[in-house]
């Protein structure tokens, strides 16, 4: 016998065999498509562009399981029906949902390999990026691809939008304001991606609260800060709308601002001690000469002449702006030096009006000095 009498011959429903060839051309397309993807993900590797790999690799799971989705469903379809109420029934719908979700799925994950990728090409130096702006980008794609899924499965299952959508608008009062620190955390996030008063990777400092290290992390309710103690700080996003906020990395000098005295034994070379440091400074090679330069005679201190340094460094590098400002105040040093002055401390001279007899002779009180004891005396 072969298979054909066989199969011929077994007490089957035509529908059986139609529903195990639509499973088995599902499996056969599944296969198609995962071969597909990965030859063509090959290919598409060697591209510069990060669009194209994200499409193909984020296409790769969502399409099979849409395939196997659209598939069953359909051979579910050919299953006659007998009596109401049966599960079957609700095919259509949960088809319609499989492929509402497969369709989310899959823009999620492009979005996110998309992000990924920049990045990527960012930490190899290939291109300059905002990390808080695609951060920022990337979190309401996805958050808008979610609820638009959602409210599309809620239509296909019968629910009506409008009045979900009225219910949101009367219920949102109430949330409001039982969430308002919530609300006011994310549209302080939201003003930190649109005015970008710092992105992740920067130094800042808050001059109203004690706030500085560098950004690690901006989220919709907290920003993660690792301040200079490597600890982490979480500040609620809503703060960064009431503080002023200094940021380090954007500066584009770092500044020496020092007053040195010397003694009033030395006034004689003050002048030619502050025009050589004056000179010092403007040929000095980390010295930016095309900043604001100072250096001046400035105050007659209680125990030293004053003069200040006024001036900014090329460098913006915390460690490397403490090299160049102590070769510059060592430069000073040897200036002062040169000039044979010294640097003044504190110091106080006291000046006798005339010599003290050491053995001083007994003076007898006057007339006047007896009455005033004498009425001393009889005071209560």
């Amino acid at each position: 016998m072969n298979l054909s009498e066989l199969v011929s011959s077994l007490p089957l429903e035509p529908w059986v065999w139609q529903a195990f060839v639509v499973v088995f051309l599902t499996l056969v397309a599944s296969y198609a498509a995962r071969g597909i993807l990965l030859a063509w993900g090959r290919r598409l590797e060697l591209t510069a562009t990060p669009w194209d790999d994200a499409l193909v690799d984020s296409l790769r799971r969502p399409l099979r399981v849409l395939i196997w989705v659209v598939g069953i469903a359909f051979a579910a379809s050919l299953v006659p029906v007998a009596g109401e109420g049966t599960i079957f029934e609700a095919i259509d719908a949960v088809r319609d949902v499989g492929v509402v979700a497969c369709i989310a799925w899959f823009l999620v994950r492009f979005v996110a390999r998309v992000e990924a990728n920049l990045v990527a090409r960012a930490d190899r130096g290939e291109r300059a990026l905002d990390r808080a702006t695609l951060d920022a980008v990337a979190k309401l794609l996805r958050a808008s691809i979610i609820i638009t899924a959602a409210l599309v499965v809620m239509q296909t299952l019968g629910f009506s939008i409008s009045g979900v959508l009225a219910f949101g608008g009367i219920g949102g009062i109430a949330v409001g304001f039982a969430a308002r620190d919530m609300l006011a955390n994310f549209f302080g996030a939201l003003m930190i991606y649109l005015d970008r008063p710092f992105t992740v990777g920067e130094t800042i400092r808050s001059p109203d609260r004690e706030i500085m290290g560098t950004v690690e992390q901006i989220g919709w309710r907290l920003t993660r800060i690792r301040t200079f103690e490597n600890r982490p700080l979480y500040v609620p996003n809503s703060v960064f709308a009431t503080i002023a906020i200094e940021n380090f990395t954007r500066m584009l000098n770092r500044r020496i601002y020092e007053t040195i005295g010397v003694r009033y034994d030395d006034s004689s070379r003050v002048q030619p001690i502050v025009d050589d440091v004056r000179a010092m400074l403007e040929s000095h090679p980390e010295i930016d000469s095309d900043e604001f330069l100072m250096v001046n005679f400035n105050a007659f201190a209680p125990s030293s002449l004053d003069f200040f340094i006024y001036a900014f460094t090329r460098t913006k590098a915390w460690d490397e702006y403490h090299a160049v400002k102590q070769d510059v105040l060592l430069e000073v040093n040897a200036i002062i030096e040169r000039h044979g002055a010294e640097i003044a401390f504190p110091t106080s001279t006291v000046h006798l009006a005339g010599t003290v007899d050491a053995n001083p002779a007994p003076r007898l009180p006057g007339a006047g000095e007896e009455r005033e004891s004498a009425g001393s005396a009889g005071a209560p």
